[in-house]
């Protein structure tokens, strides 16, 4: 049962004390990797929801699709619902337990964020060979993103701008997502520069040289011999929606059911 699961204390993860302990050096402020948020129970039964939801949750684009919770945004703006427990525990409670440092009184990754926790899933399912464009995820939310991976190991790039504002295409650098990590990026990584996953069948190329998380890896010894093949990779995308209409959530408006 799906429910039996989604209990944070019964489970043998052991999360780093801070975030500092498991920073991606190297980056530009601010990027955290951890090889191992959720246990391959929760993974399993997270993915047992996902396929198991209403044919209408689906949106259906060109070679993918994604699903929003609780729904899509409007003129940039949430509709005030709660995310369904299944989204919420074990993941939302995990995030806030990790501290930024171990200074005392340090606080969690979400704490100058206007709701102080994520109101908004995207989940992505991303089938071998099929990416996103290098983009930027927009004012409408807290310059946090906290990514958690599902099924299988891709790469993930990040772009830098040219002096003429046009997009280097080659990528300044690539972060590995292993299944049921914690992927979070902020600040300036966040702002100025652009990610994306190309549209290919394989990752190539992995090393300690060309993978800025190397050291953070759960089983880098995967990837010894410098690929990963691409198998369907889910991704949840935990956000906060800066701003949030409270009529909606009363009168029902723009839920999907």
């Amino acid at each position: 049962m799906v429910g039996d699961i989604m209990d944070s204390t019964s489970t043998n993860l052991t999360l780093p004390e801070s975030l500092e302990q498991v920073r991606i050096a190297g980056l530009p402020p601010a990027a955290y990797y951890i090889s191992n948020f959720i246990t391959q129970h929760e993974e399993e039964a997270i993915l047992e929801k996902i396929t198991s939801a209403p044919k209408p949750r689906w949106k259906q684009l060109t070679h993918r699709r994604l699903q929003t919770w609780p729904s899509d945004l409007v003129n940039n703006k949430l509709i005030d619902a709660p995310l369904p427990a299944w989204l919420n525990d074990p993941i939302v409670p995990r995030l806030k337990s990790i501290r930024l440092s171990n200074t005392l009184g340090s606080s969690d990754i979400f704490s100058d964020s206007p709701h102080q926790k994520p109101n908004h899933v995207l989940i992505n399912e991303y089938p071998p060979g099929i990416g996103i464009m290098p983009h930027k995820d927009g004012a409408a939310y807290h310059p946090v993103v906290c990514t958690v991976s599902l099924g299988a190991s891709l790469c993930l790039n990040i772009y830098k701008s040219k002096d003429d504002g046009s997009l280097d295409p080659k990528p300044a650098w690539r972060i590995l997502q292993e299944p049921r990590s914690l992927l979070i990026t902020t600040s300036a990584l966040y702002t100025e520069f652009l990610h994306g996953i190309e549209d290919i069948t394989e990752d190539v190329e992995l090393s300690g040289s060309t993978i800025a998380n190397w050291e953070l890896l759960r089983s880098p010894d995967d990837f010894a011999g410098g690929c990963n093949v691409r198998k369907t990779r889910t991704s949840l995308t935990y956000r906060d929606v800066m701003k949030v209409s409270k009529i909606g959530g009363k009168l029902g408006l723009f839920q999907k059911k």
